[in-house]
């Protein structure tokens, strides 16, 4: 599991940088109408978190959460990839194999976290790109606090 929970690192990374400081209002931002926004995506996020919480614990089920406004959304976020890494780590029973949870949530809420970049762009607040092979990404480190960038573009 060292390779899915270096994933969720990484996760937790990338998805720090593209919600940290962002205004609320700009989490109400939409590309186009009908289309979801950051505190949407994040939900989705969330959910697609829990959804493999119950996938590894023996419990599948998922949820379609309404969104929460955005400082408490980003917090769910958080606790979700902070609760699924904590059952990876203790050693329990992972009751789905490592690949299928990489290749349905984990990668679905990495991509949704290249949408989160894109949004919070084009609405007015743009974070700096970044090497990520020079980040500092650490197995367990899954909060919203990360290291600061190692080197940054621009």
């Amino acid at each position: 599991m060292s390779l899915l929970r270096h994933a969720l690192a990484t996760l937790a990374y990338r998805a720090g940088k593209a919600v940290r400081d962002l205004p609320a209002e700009a989490a109400e931002y939409r590309a186009y109408p009908g289309s979801r926004s950051p505190v949407e995506i994040l939900a989705h996020m969330g959910d697609l978190l829990d959804w493999a919480y119950a996938m590894a614990s023996g419990a599948p089920v998922w949820r379609n959460s309404a969104p929460l406004p955005w400082p408490r959304e980003v917090e769910r976020f958080f606790a979700a990839l902070g609760k699924f890494d904590s059952y990876l780590a203790s050693g329990a029973q992972v009751h789905a194999t490592e690949e299928r949870l990489f290749q349905g949530p984990v990668a679905d809420a990495l991509t949704h976290t290249g949408q989160l970049a894109i949004l919070r762009r084009l609405a007015g607040h743009p974070m700096r790109g970044e090497n990520y092979f020079k980040a500092e990404i650490t197995v367990g480190v899954v909060g919203l606090e990360q290291p600061p960038p190692t080197l940054e573009f621009g």
